[in-house]
Order: structure tokens, then sequence, then C-alpha cells
């Protein structure tokens, strides 16, 4: 998950805490239903539907839950790298506001966004440190010691259908082999990344103290 592209997709949800019922409590911290609401309909967007598309309640409570989930996973993010002593530096905050505003087009119309979103650019730059710091604390979590060849053939082998359609049908016995064994390693290593990741948020959920009101 590229940052350009959560902040992309974030950039309207950010309004005071005060504003509004909490929908959730973090370790104390309140996410408000009105961020729920701007989030949620950047949740939507991002898997390409639209609020009025929706229909079912069902389906609608439970996209809900997990944009209100994705927000809760965010502040967890932010308190673990607070607790860490993450820093983040005023070039590093300058350096991701720039490639934004160049994304969005025009300086008129990244500071309108901005303005739209309830932000100044002393607050977005605010926003931005805090996004970094949580991004770098899940990045962390990915870095997994690189698997051995013994783990490698042993998912190789539980796995060699797929690895056999994915490969060259006019390769050599021996090229297939090789090819096999390095998709596996990359697999391997993105799936133990992602379990490591899943592990963190889970650690995090469970040590802290969290309330659902919405």
């Amino acid at each position: 998950m590229k940052l350009l592209t959560l902040l992309l997709c974030l950039v309207a949800l950010q309004v005071q805490a005060q504003e509004g019922p909490p929908a959730a409590q973090v370790n104390g911290v309140a996410i408000s239903q009105m961020r729920l609401e701007r989030y949620f309909i950047d949740y939507l967007q991002a898997q390409g539907r639209a609020l009025t598309s929706i229909r079912n309640p069902s389906v609608y409570k439970r996209l809900r839950e997990q944009a209100l989930n994705d927000l809760i996973d965010k502040e967890l993010l932010w308190q673990e790298a607070q607790r860490q002593g993450i820093k983040i530096s005023d070039s590093e905050v300058d350096a991701q506001i720039d490639q934004l505003r160049q994304a969005l087009g025009t300086g008129k119309s990244f500071e309108q966004r901005l303005a739209d979103a309830g932000f100044d650019s002393n607050s977005f730059a605010d926003y931005t440190r805090h996004e970094l710091a949580a991004q770098q604390v899940f990045m962390q979590a990915s870095q997994v010691p690189e698997p051995d060849t013994a783990e490698v053939r042993a998912f190789y082998l539980a796995n060699a259908n797929s690895f056999q359609q994915a490969q060259n049908q006019s390769a050599t016995t021996s090229v297939e082999d090789e090819q096999g064994l390095e998709l596996a390693k990359r697999l391997l290593i993105d799936q133990q990344q992602s379990q490591a990741r899943h592990a963190l948020l889970q650690r995090l959920r469970d040590a802290g103290q969290v309330q659902r009101l919405d």
C-alpha cells in the first residue's frame, strides 16, 4: 500500500475528533461520526462503489464496519509510532506533501482540496507526519527474515500445481524448476510479510482499549 495512494484516498477524512458523537474510541482517543462519514465515502470510491448504489442494508453495514476498522487500525498504528518514539523530519513531510500536490495538479486545486477537508497548511503537515509515522511502524513489520532453501522448496512442493501452471511450458525441466523455486520464494516472502503485518495489527488491537460506538 503506497503512502501517496493512501493520502489521496484519505485527504477528505480529517476533521477534529470532537465534531459530532464518537463512532469509536481507541485508547481514549475519539474517532468522530463525521470523520467516519467522510472516510466511508472515500473508502467506497477506492473500491469503485458509490454510496447511493448500495441498496442492501447488510452490505452497507458491513462496508461501514470495514471503514471504521481501517480508521481504528490507523489510530492504533499512530499510537504505536508514538510509543516507539518514531520521528518524521520536516524534510520528509515536505517531500510527501510536494508529491501529493503534484498528483493533484495546480496549487490552487491542492489548497482547495485541503480547505474542503478542513485543513490548513499547518494542520495538514501534522496529519502527514502522523501518516508517515504510522506507515513506518506498519512497514517495519514487513522486515521478515529471508526463508532458507528448505522452506522455499517445501512451499514450492506444497503448491506445485499452481507454480507449474505459471511457468513457461517451453522451458526445460531444470529451468522450470529454477523458475518455480524463484517464484515460490517471492510468494513465500509476500505471505510472511502479510502475516507479520496482520500479527502486528492483531497485537495492537488485543492490547488496546477499543470501543465501537457506531
